[in-house]
């Protein structure tokens, strides 16, 4: 065969790829994931925009994964190249971002999105080019696809014991407040099946856009309604302003506390420690956990990034699952870095992460984690008072009777 014969061929097979055949893998020297002493990695999380507060967190803990990795060697010798991209918050740029990164950088695999909305955004590009992402975010679950690793908490890893503690607690009358997206959404329906198996009431539902910042008309209904627990899933800069005004208020979280999924350690500093004292929230981490791992994952950060940095509970899997990868990536021949070959070489792959050990679920991309409770304190920081005494096998279906998730990216119905 000649050059022009081989290019021709090279080119065909491309063209069919984009036309829908992403399993055709191309492994011409020029064509790659792995050349040149060098293997590049997409980095998709917000700078700019509503959510930048937290996301930015999530690109600093990705950047020195990646720097550790390569100070101990790289993977294969070759070093973990970031190529970085900011979604600006907004997911059509997300799916934009993604396919400049899948399509025109080679990246082997992208880390990235906090939101849902943003990770719905960008699946299709992953799904179509058989490219591998990586999100490290608490999430809703009924999810299940063969392009993801999924190493944030799923609703049974949040609100399995969360809920029934706040009720024995607090009380069985919640008001549920969220951001205006899937996410909160699908939260509040597992938060709604929870509260009917425990004799609960909601006493009102609510969902305001992405950076709102008005929240008077909110909180009267708070002190209209007078629920025992006040369930949030507000992300982004709208937690620091809900916070300040429920203060404002003169709400006390002694009798009506904000109990949350999505509020962390970077939205606190944000808003300052005084407006969150007293709140809770449910997270398999905290800065404030004692551990080897987590004191060194602690100082590493605040070294890089700052003294007066915190760490959190999707900067952390942001920070672990990068390991992951390196660790799958590393059990095959150089030769063989392919997105799906490290999908299926992460499934049953384990790392010593600052939460604990934690492992990627073969049967369904998700990631073994440790549930814990915290209250917040007026210095910033967690007061642990609840922890799993094991790692808990994570379900992303787990609230819908019958629906299963499989290794292939199916969601199935038990019969």
């Amino acid at each position: 065969m000649n050059r022009r014969s081989l290019l021709k061929g090279a080119m065909g097979l491309g063209a069919a790829g984009a036309a829908g055949f992403p399993h055709i893998w191309i492994k011409s020297a020029d064509m790659a994931y792995a050349a040149g002493g060098e293997i590049k990695i997409g980095i998709l999380y917000s700078l700019t925009g509503t959510t930048a507060i937290i996301e930015t967190s999530l690109n600093h803990a990705t950047l020195m994964a990646i720097d550790e990795i390569n100070a101990a060697g790289g993977v294969h010798g070759k070093k973990l190249v970031p190529v970085v991209e900011d979604p600006e918050s907004d997911p059509a740029t997300f799916a934009q971002k993604a396919r400049k990164l899948v399509l025109s950088d080679r990246c082997v695999s992208v880390f990235g999105s906090y939101t849902s909305a943003s990770r719905k955004a960008v699946l299709p590009v992953f799904e179509k080019y058989n490219n591998l992402y990586w999100y490290p975010t608490l999430y809703e679950g009924r999810e299940c696809s063969q392009n993801v690793i999924y190493t944030g908490a799923v609703p049974n890893q949040q609100q399995k014991e969360f809920v029934p503690w706040l009720v024995k607690n607090f009380g069985k009358r919640f008001y549920l407040i969220g951001s205006n997206y899937i996410y909160p959404k699908e939260e509040n329906n597992v938060c709604k099946i929870l509260l009917k198996q425990l004799g609960g009431e909601v006493v009102g539902e609510e969902y305001v856009p992405l950076g709102h910042s008005e929240f008077s008309s909110v909180i009267q209904k708070f002190q209209d309604t007078k629920p025992n627990v006040i369930f949030s899933t507000v992300v982004g800069d709208s937690v620091v302003a809900l916070h300040r005004q429920y203060k404002a208020a003169g709400l006390d979280p002694a009798k009506m506390p904000m109990a949350s999924l999505t509020t962390s350690e970077e939205e606190i500093a944000a808003m300052g420690g005084e407006f969150a004292a007293g709140h809770f929230t449910s997270a398999p981490y905290f800065m404030s956990y004692d551990s080897p791992e987590n004191k060194k994952f602690v100082e590493s950060y605040q070294k890089r990034w700052g003294a007066d940095k915190v760490t959190n509970f999707v900067s952390e899997p942001a920070y672990f699952q990068v390991h992951l990868f390196a660790k799958a990536a590393a059990k095959l021949g150089a030769s063989d870095l392919h997105p799906a070959e490290i999908r299926k070489a992460a499934w049953g792959e384990t790392v010593q992460a600052p939460e604990g050990l934690v492992k990627i679920d073969p049967d369904n991309s998700h990631t073994y984690l440790w549930p814990k409770i915290g209250e917040a304190q007026a210095n910033g920081q967690f007061k642990i008072i609840e922890q799993s005494k094991e790692w808990v096998k994570p379900l992303p279906y787990w609230a819908y009777e019958g629906e299963v998730c499989t290794p292939t990216g199916m969601m199935e119905k038990k019969s």
